[in-house]
């Protein structure tokens, strides 16, 4: 039976990510011990905030060690959201240089400032367009979805084609990224409506 079990390190709220995969019918629970996850089948790591805070949390709630052997050695279902993304990559470089969880090399890099023109953080509604249609987007998505963004950095993957969605907002930047188990995505799919939930669909289907 598919559980989802989504991490609580106290970083963000998670009573939405909850919801909307109560929404598409999911067996979910937050799980606020590493020792709890092993029960489930699907693990979400959403997040707000920066990037070291996120990893020293994770890290000192000994949640790393568990989520490297159920995700990277067992193989469970995995799907960063926002900040639960970025933390994937090698480097972080808000506010300092901090390393990552490492499973997509690459580095987390601020968005360019456009000034007026274009605000940063990166708040509001735009186009992820799909460039695979074996993961987030397998279902659902002959054209582009429209999501809900809330960000200043994004996660440069040192290879692109890990990259299943691209996003415009004054560069060009990965929207969200698939990798055999790993799923991530920098937009909110729990507050993007239609298109959001059935993003959270296929990664129940993996």
């Amino acid at each position: 039976m598919k559980r989802v079990g989504i991490i609580d390190y106290r970083m963000g709220n998670l009573t939405s990510v909850f919801n909307a995969f109560r929404a598409v019918g999911a067996d979910v629970e937050i799980v606020d011990h590493p020792a709890r996850l092993e029960s489930f089948s699907h693990i979400v790591l959403p997040g707000v905030g920066a990037f070291g805070e996120g990893m020293a949390r994770l890290q000192s709630e000994e949640w790393v060690s568990v989520m490297e052997r159920l995700v990277r050695r067992e193989g469970r279902p995995f799907l960063g959201i926002c900040l639960g993304m970025q933390l994937l990559a090698s480097h972080g470089t808000e506010h300092g240089d901090f390393e990552g969880l490492g499973w997509v090399p690459g580095d987390v890099v601020r968005l360019p400032d456009h000034g007026e023109s274009l605000r940063i953080p990166h708040i509001g509604w735009n186009d992820a367009v799909p460039v695979r249609h074996d993961a987030c987007y397998r279902e659902g998505f002959a054209e582009a979805g429209v999501f809900y963004f809330v960000h200043s950095f994004h996660l440069v993957p040192k290879d692109p084609t890990v990259v299943d969605g691209w996003c415009e907002y004054g560069t060009k930047f990965a929207a969200s990224l698939s990798a055999g188990n790993l799923w991530a995505v920098q937009y909110h799919p729990e507050k993007s409506q239609k298109a959001g939930l059935q993003v959270l669909r296929n990664f129940l289907t993996v």
